[in-house]
């Protein structure tokens, strides 16, 4: 009797989920389905294995979407989601659709509600504080920071420069950290010459689980993660590192501003002598938030986590896979270096501000590289209500859009039959004619994009100009125009082979 009655209440229980949902479905029949695709866990298993192999089916899903009127749609378990790659419909739904899907709750554990992965309500206002923070007057300030962090970067890189392979990736993102820890929050860390410096290995590690437990739905439920004790105790024991970490940088911040008030002289508040220095962005959301009345200690470190974190990753990926393509491209990497011989006048002096304006065709080498090879591929937002797009599809409440940007950048649609090519001059004033700005969006687009994109430009460009003078990357010509590389999710996109190339010292170093 019992278990008629559960039977009974299990299938009353689903009757009504189907039935609340009903719109939702009636919509969905409109769009075409992914392939493959199994009763019950929709695509779910073309989503496990390792990141390398996550990584491979979100693009196949993406190439499926491109051919299929730039939308597919396919449901993780009882998920349903769209995979969209058209521009045109893009722009409406990261306009309109501005609240985070709930897989981003997963990395909200580790920064919680900064800017980028924060609930709209909170965003909002916090948003409002950082744009100022982000103004081209004060990151000018910041090119001192990335021209003096490169310069160790190449000395670092000097035992390397053997023709011998090896991975490049710690030198990167540890110049990265280096330089947004003295930016973000006027630390120095000095992780360049410390190889086990715990925040940088931690926060590897936590961004790894993170992409583990967002594609693996036996690992989303948190009481079933905590079964997998021993990825739950290295997941919680990471995020401890970071958080420490931060906390006291604020706390000596906190500290350090008091004792400046304390100690101001008559002229430095007459005259506001402070404003002339260099600020960090630490120092910018204090004051911009209020002051005291401000962010509190929490906010502020959710928002100098995702300065870190973002800044950190996006760029050394971003820097990475140049270095890699131009090690694919010798005829490429070859009118870099002549540029830049010509801007440097064939000395090396460190690089200062009016230069970066000047390495035009670098820029558009690195435009090129983040086009086909974007740090974060992939973007995903709730539908909180009925969206009808442009295309005349529309899109159901309850459901959530993936942003394929690794789809949008490489559709022939918009960017020609050699949309898969590596051709930097396609950024050329002359031939760069897209016919929507969506079709190109590195750093996002609409609302919510990144506000830290210059940011990540000055660093990048820094860094490849200095390096880039003083070595040349070497390695096997890449056979055809299409680069072969093999990648995989960690939040962000990464080389699987750790960014693997060779260096060999120019003749003039």
């Amino acid at each position: 009797m019992i278990l008629w009655v559960l039977c009974l209440v299990l299938v009353l229980w689903f009757a009504i989920f189907r039935y609340r949902r009903r719109n939702m479905y009636r919509l969905a029949k409109h769009i075409t389905g992914s392939k493959d695709e199994l009763p019950g866990i929709g695509v779910a298993h073309r989503l496990v294995g390792n990141t390398e192999e996550i990584m491979y089916s979100l693009q196949q899903l993406s190439y499926e979407s491109i051919h299929n009127n730039g939308i597919i749609k396919g449901w993780l378990g009882h998920i349903l989601y769209f995979v969209v790659v058209d521009p045109v419909d893009l722009e409406v739904v990261l306009k309109s659709c501005l609240e985070k899907d709930d897989l981003h709750r997963f990395i909200r554990k580790i920064i919680g509600n900064g800017g980028i992965f924060a609930p709209v309500s909170i965003w909002r206002r916090r948003r409002k504080i950082m744009v100022p923070a982000f103004s081209p007057k004060i990151l000018e300030n910041f090119v001192n920071v990335f021209s003096e962090q490169s310069q160790i970067l190449t000395n670092k890189l000097s035992n390397c420069a053997n023709g011998k392979i090896f991975s490049i990736w710690h030198y990167l993102s540890t110049y990265t950290l280096d330089s947004v820890c003295e930016t973000a929050m006027g630390v120095h860390i000095e992780a360049q010459s410390n190889k086990d410096l715990p925040f940088l290995k931690s926060m590897n590690r936590v961004l790894n689980l993170v992409t583990e437990r967002i594609f693996h739905l036996w690992l989303q439920a948190d009481w079933m993660y905590r079964l997998f004790w021993f990825k739950h105790s290295e997941h919680d024991q990471c995020v401890g590192v970071m958080h420490k970490f931060t906390d006291e940088v604020i706390k000596r911040k906190r500290a350090s501003i008091i004792a400046e008030k304390q100690n101001k002289t008559e002229t430095g508040v007459e005259f506001d002598l402070g404003t002339y220095q260099m600020k960090t962005f630490l120092d910018l959301l204090i004051t911009f938030s209020g002051g005291d009345k401000g962010y509190n200690d929490v906010e502020l470190r959710e928002e100098v986590m995702t300065l870190t974190v973002a800044g950190t990753d996006t760029s050394a990926v971003a820097i990475g896979y140049t270095l890699k393509l131009l090690g694919k491209y010798p005829h490429i990497q070859e009118k870099v270096y002549q540029e830049l011989l010509d801007v440097f006048e064939g000395s090396d002096r460190p690089l200062i501000k009016e230069d970066l304006m000047k390495l035009t065709y670098l820029e558009r080498v690195v435009k090129e590289s983040l086009r086909l090879f974007p740090p974060v591929p992939f973007i995903i937002r709730k539908v909180l209500e009925d969206i009808k797009l442009p295309s005349g599809r529309v899109l159901p409440a309850g459901s959530g859009v993936v942003v394929s940007i690794w789809g949008i950048h490489r559709d022939p649609h918009y960017w020609g039959p050699d949309a898969e090519h590596f051709d930097p001059d396609r950024f050329l004033p002359e031939r760069l004619n897209l016919a929507h700005s969506t079709s190109f969006m590195p750093f996002s687009s609409g609302p919510r994009n990144c506000v830290g994109y210059q940011y990540a430009m000055m660093s990048i460009k820094t860094a490849l100009s200095t390096v880039l003078r003083k070595y040349k990357v070497v390695g096997d010509p890449e056979s055809g125009p299409i680069p072969s590389m093999r990648v995989k999710l960690d939040v962000m996109m990464k080389a699987a082979d750790g960014y693997q190339l060779a260096l060999e010292r120019r003749p003039t170093a």
